[in-house]
């Protein structure tokens, strides 16, 4: 039965599948890995599957299981495993991160866009009405926000349909890719077009930067954060159709195809991109380098195929612009997976009583509305002030940045941390246990809290090494900051229920 006030079951397998890939995988990933690490980079993203991606997506995928009706996703996770208190703080520093997500994507999304149109960025010569470049993409930017609420707050339906679809062209995106890719290498006698020399070319980095072992340990902290996401799907179990068994699959399944993705896509891109020719150039930066690797991915095949130089290069132009609208698509599907996800995971985790009731009624279509637009009325605040206020508003999405980078990291530590009391708790009905024997279970958990806490730890230290004190600050404070208000709240939320306990008791 549907109270109105349950959300509809109408997630299946293939859309949850859909989602965790659109909340996950990265194709830009695979091109910043190429920019930093050359083929060398494959080893570490192994590596991070191995020590943190999978491993956590066998505990979410128990969590997801056993807490499958629970509204509060993330939160109610932690809450069933070692208490309300922790899962507040956690779920909050989470959320935080997540809203400076939405604030600085926002901008972002308009690059994809304007390759499309024009087969390059040229976001930085937009101007209107008088207003500057960085002006307008703000203004683009909230109207975005409006779009996407509006639309995510329509119902789950709407939200699984667009990550459908950016899932789909993601497919379609990879598979042009590889069959590209796959003819080159067929067309060139089978020479890559990155000489590769034994075992050297997958250890020792292409790019100088990241050769030394500060590099290196960057580049694996790196590999760790571009498998984070997965626990913002957390909030769709009780939408799902069959999520007992469905939840586990579809975590399972996505963490394999996944790591195997990330890996192959770095190994293609050797077969058109040489590191020297393409990317050690000086025009190439990370908010390009996917268009210009997939320009000259075109352009190879052209050349290979007997085309003209210009018709060549035509060619390496459409497939920037189909790329572009490919990447513009899957930023939607996040959007409206991160807009919703997050927010209700927090909302209808914490205790009813915490928040008016205005904040957890859900509208006509299940979704938390009224929470929904206080979270875009706070990220268009944020986006005005940073696109609108010149340098010193940049200077605050720089700060704004380095506050949430651990910020999205620090709940880990907690799902994990809490995993072991989790398992052991007899009281909990786990549908699904992957990690059934006990000393495995433990080992599992402690290297994987040890490796996510080095990659937080080395996040905060990594600035102190390089001198940039002020960036340091900022890097520790996000989390301290986002934490202390967090135990602010709750603190204030508990000290509300004993007084009005206390009252009762009078009152009695």
């Amino acid at each position: 039965m549907n109270d109105g006030n349950s959300p509809k079951k109408t997630i299946t397998l293939f859309s949850l599948i859909m989602m965790i890939f659109t909340a996950i995988f990265g194709f830009a990933n695979t091109t910043v890995a190429y920019e930093q690490m050359g083929l060398a980079s494959i080893v570490w993203y192994v590596f991070a599957a191995v020590f943190f991606f999978l491993p956590v997506g066998f505990m979410m995928a128990e969590y997801g299981s056993a807490f499958n009706e629970a509204k509060g996703g993330i939160y109610s996770w932690i809450d069933g495993a070692v208490g309300p208190k922790w899962a507040f703080i956690g779920t909050f520093m989470w959320l935080a991160s997540w809203e400076v997500w939405l604030v600085s994507t926002s901008s972002k999304v308009w690059i994809p866009l304007s390759t499309t149109f024009a087969g390059h960025d040229t976001t930085q010569t937009w101007g209107m009405f008088g207003l500057s470049a960085t002006q307008v993409i703000g203004v683009l930017a909230v109207l975005w926000i409006i779009f996407v609420t509006f639309t995510a707050s329509q119902g789950i339906e709407k939200i699984t349909k667009v990550s459908n679809f950016g899932g789909i062209m993601m497919i379609l995106l990879q598979v042009i890719f590889f069959v590209l890719s796959l003819a080159v290498l067929f067309m060139s006698g089978f020479h890559t077009a990155e000489p590769i020399q034994g075992l050297d070319t997958f250890i020792h980095s292409a790019n100088p930067a990241f050769a030394s072992p500060l590099g290196m340990v960057s580049f694996i902290v790196y590999a760790i954060f571009a498998y984070g996401g997965m626990e913002s799907v957390g909030g769709v179990t009780d939408s799902m159709k069959n999520p007992k068994r469905d939840f586990p699959r579809g975590v399972l399944i996505s963490a394999i195809v996944i790591t195997v993705l990330y890996s192959l896509t770095i190994l293609f891109w050797a077969m058109s991109a040489n590191w020297n020719s393409v990317i050690a150039k000086g025009d190439v930066n990370l908010g390009n380098i996917t268009y210009v690797m997939m320009s000259n991915l075109g352009y190879q095949f052209g050349i290979h195929t007997g085309m003209g130089s210009a018709a060549a290069i035509t060619l390496g132009e459409w497939l920037a612009r189909f790329t572009g609208f490919d990447m513009f698509i899957l930023y939607m599907g996040s959007f409206f997976v991160l807009i919703y996800s997050p927010l209700k995971s927090f909302v209808l985790g914490t205790p009813k009583d915490f928040w008016p009731e205005k904040v957890t009624k859900l509208n006509k279509h299940g979704m938390p509305a009224y929470a929904m637009w206080m979270q875009a009325i706070v990220v268009i605040v944020l986006i005005l002030i940073v696109d609108m206020g010149g340098k010193n508003a940049k200077a605050l999405y720089n700060v704004l940045t380095l506050m949430a980078n651990v910020s999205t990291t620090v709940p880990y530590l907690f799902l994990v941390g809490a995993y072991p009391f989790f398992n052991m708790n007899k009281d909990i009905e786990k549908p699904y246990l992957f990690y059934k024997n006990k000393k495995a279970m433990w080992t599992v958990s402690i290297i994987v809290f040890l490796v996510l806490a080095f990659a937080i730890i080395f996040t905060l230290l990594q600035p102190l090494m390089e001198g940039a004190y002020t960036d340091a600050l900022w890097t520790v404070l996000g989390p301290v900051v986002f934490g202390l208000t967090g135990f602010t709240l709750y603190y204030r939320y508990e000290h509300k229920v004993k007084k009005a306990n206390l009252s009762m008791d009078t009152e009695d």
